[in-house]
């Protein structure tokens, strides 16, 4: 964020100074430098940040204030982003799949080093558009699936040991350095997953011989959405796990070990203000929805924290469970789990949506010409406000 741009004290100020007609997502930074600064912390190496989960600039000037250096890119266009934004930064290509050009560019234009396959064409790829020059091969490794996963990426991506550590011993006689990842899944309930997929590195570098520079353990680290869900485990418990697995495989004591959090840094850093324009006995049609910042409420089935804000009176005591429906004209744009919010509720309110930080605005479409974009900074609100139900 700009030195000379406003910080909102609070939700309601933001309601009172912009009266927004549009989706405003309203940022806290100092929970974002407070939640990586606590990663960076209890992580025993190097804290990559996943940009496809948040890209916003204030997202990414926060995390950069509180210390963040390296960052997570799966495009050319994020590699740009973080490498033109943080002259200083370093942006490594983690996605397995990517063209030809794109490789060029990453490698000629923005200096990346290091870059992720999980199968032979794709190494025989970035060897080809490279001049090897400083090269790391970062072998993906398949996982199996893991407790409480909202998306199973190891589905899509990774290789199983076999041929895992047939590119290691490839890669490696092609001259390049080599490095082992993994991700056990978004949103993993079990710590112990990690120490299982550390355990499946360690079998594919017993089989290739070749010892890696680089072990990257993904991402996966959970947040803590409804209040009525059981809490994830702390992140300690993931860390004692990371810590344990690479005991148990006995890596180089000077080996780089990197993670890739995304969701839980900046989960719970962001709420998104919505306004109702219509209310229909108990439906309430609001500004926002499932095409714009809140398509993880059906594809990861995620339930939000929700509460009304009104400028001009109070609000009910007793609450009304609302279906609430998005702003396009698609009878699918309808939020699938009901909110409790006061039962008077009205067009003109405002309802805030908490802990959308994550896939909100990274996800949202232009569908309808509907778009939300609008990023607000919010300090530390008063401990009258309650931000959750």
């Amino acid at each position: 964020m700009a030195k000379d741009e406003k910080t909102f004290r609070s939700v309601v100020e933001v309601a009172q100074t912009l009266t927004p007609s549009y989706p405003v997502y309203c940022l806290r930074p100092h929970l974002l430098r407070r939640n990586a600064k606590r990663f960076m912390t209890l992580f025993p190496g190097t804290v990559l940040y996943a940009v496809k989960c948040n890209p916003h600039p204030m997202v990414l000037r926060a995390l950069y204030d509180a210390g963040i250096r390296h960052f997570d890119t799966a495009s050319l266009p994020e590699i740009a982003l973080v490498s033109e934004t943080f002259p200083d930064a370093h942006a490594y290509f983690m996605h397995p799949i990517k063209g030809r050009a794109v490789i060029r560019s990453a490698y000629t234009v923005y200096g990346v080093r290091h870059y992720v396959v999980d199968h032979p064409d794709e190494l025989r790829k970035v060897l080809e558009e490279t001049d090897r020059e400083g090269l790391v091969i970062v072998v993906r490794i398949t996982t199996p699936p893991a407790k409480g996963t909202l998306y199973h990426l190891a589905a899509k991506f990774g290789a199983p040991v076999e041929l895992a550590a047939e590119l290691a011993k490839e890669a490696k006689k092609q001259g390049c350095k080599v490095g082992f990842c993994f991700h056990v899944g978004s949103q993993c309930l079990d710590p112990g997953a990690y120490r299982i997929a550390l355990d499946l590195v360690g079998e594919v570098i017993e089989r290739s011989g070749v010892e890696p520079v680089v072990v990257d353990v993904g991402g996966g680290f959970p947040a803590h959405y409804a209040d009525t869900d059981p809490p994830p485990p702390p992140l300690e418990a993931y860390m004692d796990e990371i810590r344990a697995g690479v005991k148990a495989i006995r890596l180089q004591p000077d080996i780089d070990l990197w993670c890739e959090p995304g969701r839980a840094l900046v989960a719970a850093a962001c709420s998104l203000l919505t306004q109702v324009q219509l209310r229909k006995d108990d439906r309430l049609y609001i500004n926002d929805g499932i095409y714009g910042s809140l398509s993880e409420t059906v594809q990861a089935k995620i339930e939000l924290p929700a509460r009304l804000v009104r400028l001009d009176g109070p609000v009910a005591n007793e609450a009304t469970g609302y279906l609430l429906n998005g702003p396009t004209c698609d009878s699918l744009d309808v939020l699938p789990t009901r909110y409790q919010l006061p039962a008077d509720a009205r067009e003109g309110d405002w309802v805030e949506i908490d802990q959308i930080g994550a896939y909100s605005n990274a996800n949202a479409t232009h569908f309808n010409g509907f778009h939300p974009e609008t990023y607000v900074a919010v300090g530390d609100e008063p401990p009258a406000v309650v931000r959750r139900l």
